[in-house]
């Protein structure tokens, strides 16, 4: 049997008095979890007290918060809820060979949940008044800040050393190792990187002891699954994931193992990057070897297995982390691995090291990333294959590139070739950029949309290459209907409508002269200058459609990259085209569809997920709705911002809430006053200019 050095310490000084260190800051429990990333194509929602995601809280209403939600807008979570561990020995001295402990301090576990309040696990705190700070390096972002890493950066604080909440309760089984955390987190929204959240911490020892044999690591609740067709309050809900660990490249994860089929055909995965300083892949113990990097699983609150047992101690949890399944077994040698890729309702935990010494004062960084993918090819959705991984690994592998920035090769030094600032220094969190992304405006009208977009990408520099390489530009449209779906992946949703770009490059060679406006336009309220126009006709009204412009490069070859492209998600429009807000009174009001069939084809599935839109409204008027007896069934108050888009519908299908309508339409969902569904039957209507007090009437057909 192998012999662990760390065990048998673990064994010897866990029954050494463990005296709680006192408070040394007055704290509250006034914790922020109100952020989430939206600048990518993946939402995870942070928190100042060590934990992210948010117990899938908040995915109903119309300021939908998502856990872990990929592709953003889809519905599909990835995360119940995770958090921040950290083990580890007290002493008095370098040399002393008295420990105390171990120690683990937890964000969050799974005796208990963040949905339930605080509890055992929920062991960090932090200042009075304290809040998540964002910042971004986008210059048009009112985050905008210098000092920014990425396009949507959190930086939070938070501490272990408290033993009460500032309320006074006491913190549950809570024995400080006496240490302070600094977070950073960092999203980007390039294509190539807008699939990761990295995670970077900054553990500083801020007790008068040493700390010993120190683990860091991430513990989660995965679940993945689509919430817009599935109960979160199910407990089966939670009981289809399937689970793994790839060793090489430091990943653990987990998919869908029998669910939603093709609806949540996607990974989730925890990735180690890097920490400073930098320890050995692998200790020698004994004769044995044992990893840095360690993978745990067990079964929801299981108190049974051997193996597979949800740790209740700091005892029991330091062992997790160090990697041991039940007494001495790892994953990949005494633990099966098919056993954990059966569908249940399991924790994961990834961790790094042991940090032999972290004196008083000083401080460790260590850096994970939260990665998500889609499943790769046409197997079926409930495998897990090595070609179903190819997307997750290669996401992940952008997370790493990230992490070592312009150390290329990763070996911790900086190589000829990679001094890109002529300091000698590695930078990390360095990605190649794509030319600035356009800012974009459309105008909505009448079956037709046109999309105007500056210039500002053509004078974009590349951080890599340091060269204006701008190729040319690419317009996006979805077609209609691509909402009605289960699955509303925004991005595989969007078509190439028109690429232009400049003589040279390695695309079309088109020019811009048939879209180029001769002199740029501005509009009202915006003084950006427009320099492209693009018209788009034949649209339908009362659909919805979603339009985007990308700028695209010319490729690095000296750094093996081809063209790179923009974000398709932030300069996003969606747009309802219809009928413009008018006044003339000679112009007849109406409703389609009309009859009303049953369910119009752009329905959802439900009562509430129908809708008719009234047209020619003015721009400000109040529509009353009656029965043939004279019966008010509702009054609908309509401007240019109110269109109706507070239904359900757009609860379901355009949770980002950011419609733009054409201004003389109104969306009404077939619910009265009364909150009830109206009945088949003839209805009259009404519109009354609120300007000029002119009212028209109209007719329409329900029949159900």
């Amino acid at each position: 049997m192998k012999k662990y050095l760390l065990l048998n310490l673990t064994l010897l000084f866990f029954t050494a008095q463990v005296v709680p260190q006192q408070n040394t800051l007055q704290k509250t429990t006034v914790d922020d979890n109100t952020k989430s990333t939206n600048v990518g194509n993946i939402g995870l929602t942070v928190s100042n007290f060590g934990i992210y995601g948010n117990g899938l809280n908040n995915l109903t209403s119309a300021n939908r918060q998502p856990s872990c939600e990929y592709p953003l807008g889809s519905g599909i979570e990835h995360i119940f809820v995770g958090g921040l561990w950290i083990g580890g020995f007290q002493k008095e001295n370098l040399t002393t060979k008295s420990l105390t402990g171990p120690l683990v301090s937890t964000a969050a576990v799974d005796a208990s949940s963040l949905s339930s309040g605080r509890n055992a696990g929920f062991e960090y705190t932090n200042d009075e008044n304290s809040k998540v700070a964002e910042r971004s390096t986008s210059l048009d972002s009112r985050f905008y800040n210098p000092d920014a890493i990425s396009h949507q950066d959190f930086v939070m604080d938070f501490t272990d050393t408290n033993t009460a909440y500032f309320n006074g309760e006491a913190i549950a089984d809570h024995n400080p190792l006496g240490i302070a955390i600094h977070e950073e987190t960092y999203a980007w929204n390039f294509p190539f990187a807008d699939f990761f959240v990295i995670m970077n911490y900054t553990i500083k020892n801020v007790s008068n002891k040493y700390l010993d044999s120190v683990y860091v690591g991430l513990w989660t609740d995965a679940v993945v699954r689509n919430t817009k067709i599935n109960t979160t309050t199910n407990s089966a809900f939670y009981s289809h994931g399937g689970d793994a660990y790839n060793d090489t490249l430091k990943i653990a994860y987990e998919y869908d193992a029998d669910g939603d089929g093709p609806l949540t055909d996607s990974y989730v995965g925890f990735l180690y990057l890097g920490s400073t300083p930098t320890i050995d892949s692998l200790f020698v113990v004994q004769g044995d070897t044992i990893p840095a990097t360690n993978f745990n699983s067990w079964t929801h609150n299981n108190t049974t297995d051997p193996n597979f047992f949800a740790p209740t101690n700091d005892l029991d949890r330091y062992r997790k982390m160090q990697g041991l399944f039940g007494g001495t077994n790892r994953y990949g040698s005494g633990i099966n691995p098919q056993d954990l890729k059966l569908p249940s309702n399991r924790s994961l935990l990834i961790t790094h090291g042991y940090y032999k010494n972290i004196a008083p004062g000083d401080s460790i960084n260590v850096v994970y990333a939260i990665v998500c993918a889609k499943k790769f090819g046409n197997e079926p959705a409930i495998a897990d294959t090595w070609d179903q991984r190819k997307n997750l690994y290669s996401n992940a592998d952008w997370a790493l590139r990230a992490y070592f920035g312009n150390d290329k090769n990763r070996n911790g030094v900086i190589d000829a070739g990679e001094d890109l600032f002529g300091d000698g220094q590695i930078h990390r969190y360095i990605l190649p950029s794509p030319p600035n992304v356009p800012v974009v405006k459309v105008v909505t009208e009448n079956q037709k949309s046109t999309i105007y977009w500056d210039k500002r990408a053509e004078v974009s520099i590349d951080p890599i290459s340091g060269k204006k390489d701008f190729a040319g530009y690419k317009v996006y449209r979805t077609q209609a209907g691509f909402d009605i779906s289960d699955i509303q992946n925004t991005v595989g949703s969007l078509v190439v409508l028109a690429q232009y770009d400049s003589a040279g490059t390695t695309g079309y060679n088109t020019g811009f002269s048939s879209i180029e406006l001769s002199e740029p336009v501005t509009f009202t309220d915006d003084a950006t200058k427009y320099y492209y126009k693009y018209e788009v006709p034949n649209l339908l009204n009362g659909w919805q459609y979603l339009f985007s412009v990308t700028s695209i490069d010319k490729g690095d070859p000296e750094n093996n990259l081809g063209p790179l492209e923009s974000s398709l998600l932030t300069n996003l429009k969606r747009v309802l085209p219809g009928t413009p807000a008018t006044d003339d009174e000679n112009i007849a009001i109406g409703v389609y569809p009309n009859p009303y069939y049953g369910s119009a084809l752009w329905d959802g599935s439900s009562e509430r997920l129908r809708k008719i839109y009234f047209y020619n409204l003015p721009a400000e008027c109040e529509i009353t709705i009656y029965t043939l007896a004279g019966d008010i069934v509702k009054r609908i108050e309509h401007d240019r911002i109110s269109n109706g888009s507070d239904i359900r519908w757009f609860e379901q299908y355009a949770s980002d809430g950011k419609q733009q309508f054409s201004g003389g339409e109104h969306a009404w969902d077939l619910i009265t006053g009364n909150d009830q569904a109206v009945a088949t039957g003839l209805y009259l209507f009404t519109v009354k200019n609120n300007k000029n007090g002119f009212i028209k009437t109209g007719k329409f057909l329900v029949i159900k």
